[in-house]
């Protein structure tokens, strides 16, 4: 709330400048809400503050003033332990010169010719009620390690900058150093601090070459709002070298995302765009740069309505569950074995959504599981129209996500699913990928196991692209492994693949579990997968994913096969 005329203890304000008809302007402006004193120059100021010290709230501050000017001023204050936190807002009429200021320290800029009288009485209390309340004290800080301004302050300019100075056409600037957990757990938190003070330091000496502000956000990630430039791959260069000259022995890398100006676009979104755009080369050394563009905002707009839809889609049973089929191909003639059940997203206005674009959305925001839990809840109720339809129960593996396996309610949700349906365990089949038990093995383990031990059997989906252990895959309690299809793609033509493939198979074999190729889209690749001992196969091959009722015509041929077969 600012300042009004009701307060009962007058407020001492300085107000510094060498003129005047300033002084007297000023005066006249702040005299009702506060006492004022005056100084004609920077000497007699410092002499002020002294004096009064414990009683000053504010500095109003001239910069162009003979004897003692005020950026001596500033620099005074701030190398005093007993001023430096008195908050000054300066005034000036040279925009360069404003910046400059706030960089020494000044919390505010009062333009000349002066503002109307409202408003510089609402920054005048704005400021004296953040320094009261020691909310500006502690967001001026700066990082102790880099000397960098620390977060909080850091967007306070920033939001200044912004607001006040629309024609410096600022970008956003966010860097990382990919890793640097590591950095520390090798070599030391002293040689980690080092290589974090090295690139402050690089970036304070760029910021002596153009006008803008930084900051050590947390931990290695950095932020730098400065005018716009063009050559960020050689600005991104020169940070790389000079971490480079640090050691010969250690390899870091840094990349670097960034958000160029555009009118009306915040700070605060504008270094959340950057940082998306520097989260999108996490891990790739071969491009360290990403600038934000209109795909990625258009990207980021879709996702946001995605998950905003959600709870309609879940509601309105937006979610189709389509099913691909799974066969036997051991047998003469390849039999519908089982099936993997597949989430479509219908909806109302963008028509159908591929599960490449939502899945990897839900599972980084926690909420996959609700979709999951939807897809398990109707995929259960479909085996059973077709049981009670057909006679027949085929058995549909469904998907488990990472945070599916972590929930502690997981065991009994699926539980209650199988048993209100009235199914046996081994018909609604569980698929967890590789990667989920490399990810705090032992629990997921301990949990696998127990559902397990409920009857669910296991399958371990793309297996080959994550990074199991011979010895940890002994451990493991699976019942199918699920070859990943990035080894089908290419198995015709590529020996590599083709020596994989029968790796895979041999290890199967020894840990006495069925496998499941998917990507199966030729003759040439299954009957290579038959002759090597492969059990089940999905692919284009058969068929592509199908709704229930398109899926229920491959239901129908396998049954009166089936039933031919009896006949003869």
């Amino acid at each position: 709330m600012l300042r009004t005329k009701q307060i009962q203890r007058p407020e001492l304000v300085l107000v510094v400048d060498d003129h005047e008809i300033n002084r007297d302007a000023l005066g006249v402006i702040l005299e009702s809400d506060y006492e004022v004193i005056f100084a004609k120059n920077g000497e007699e100021a410092l002499e002020l503050m002294r004096k009064h010290q414990k009683e000053l709230s504010i500095v109003l501050l001239d910069l162009m003033m003979p004897v003692m000017n005020g950026y001596e001023v500033l620099t005074a204050v701030k190398n005093d332990p007993e001023l430096k936190d008195l908050p000054i807002i300066v005034l000036t009429a040279d925009k360069d010169a404003e910046l400059q200021a706030l960089e020494m320290g000044a919390a505010d800029f009062i333009t000349k010719p002066f503002d109307l009288p409202g408003i510089i009485l609402a920054r005048v209390g704005r400021i004296i009620e953040l320094s009261e309340g020691r909310q500006l004290i502690s967001a001026a800080e700066n990082d102790p390690l880099t000397m960098l301004y620390s977060k909080n302050f850091f967007y306070e300019y920033a939001n200044r900058l912004f607001l006040y100075h629309r024609d410096m056409h600022l970008d956003a600037i966010v860097l990382n150093i990919d890793k640097f957990h590591s950095v520390n757990a090798l070599h030391g938190r002293d040689f980690g601090d080092h290589v974090l003070r090295a690139l402050g330091d690089e970036i304070n000496l760029f910021l002596r070459e153009t006008q803008g502000i930084a900051s050590r956000f947390e931990a290695d990630r950095f932020g730098i709002y400065c005018l716009h430039r063009e050559d960020y791959p050689r600005l991104l260069s020169r940070f790389q070298e000079r971490l480079n000259a640090l050691s010969s022995d250690v390899n870091l890398h840094i990349r670097m995302g960034v958000n160029v100006w555009q009118e009306e676009v915040t700070p605060v979104l504008m270094f959340d765009r950057a940082q998306a755009a520097c989260n999108m080369i996490r891990g790739d050394f071969q491009n360290s740069l990403k600038i934000y563009n209109d795909e990625m905002l258009n990207k980021e707009l879709l996702n946001q309505r995605l998950l905003n839809d959600l709870r309609a889609a879940v509601e309105e049973g937006q979610f189709v569950v389509y099913y691909q089929p799974k066969y036997n191909i051991q047998n003469d003639v390849p039999t519908l074995s089982s099936a993997e059940a597949l989430v479509r997203w219908k909806h109302p206005e963008l028509g159908m959504i591929s599960p490449g674009d939502f899945v990897p959305l839900f599972e980084s925001n926690g909420l996959i599981s609700v979709v999951d839990n939807y897809v398990w809840n109707e995929t259960a109720r479909q085996i059973v129209r077709w049981r009670d339809k057909y006679g027949f129960t085929l058995p549909v593996s469904v998907n488990l996500s990472r945070s599916d396996v972590f929930d502690p309610s997981l065991i009994d949700r699926l539980v209650s699913i199988v048993e209100d349906n009235k199914l046996e365990y081994r018909q609604l089949k569980l698929e967890v990928t590789e990667s989920s038990y490399t990810d705090n093995a032992l629990q997921v383990l301990d949990v696998i196991r127990r559902l397990r031990e409920k009857g669910f059997e296991i399958e371990m989906d793309d297996f080959g692209s994550g990074y199991s252990s011979l010895n940890m895959l002994s451990d493991m309690p699976i019942d199918v492994l699920k070859m990943d299809m990035k080894f089908i793609r290419n198995l015709e033509n590529n020996d590599t693949d083709r020596r994989l493939v029968s790796l895979i198979l041999d290890i199967a074999k020894y840990l006495n579990v069925a496998v499941v190729a998917e990507g199966v889209e030729t003759r040439s690749q299954l009957n290579i997968l038959r002759f090597g001992g492969c059990d089940l196969v999905q692919g284009y091959y058969f068929s592509r994913p199908l709704p229930p009722e398109e899926f229920e015509k491959l239901l129908v041929l396998e049954l009166q096969k089936r039933s031919k077969g009896r006949e003869e």
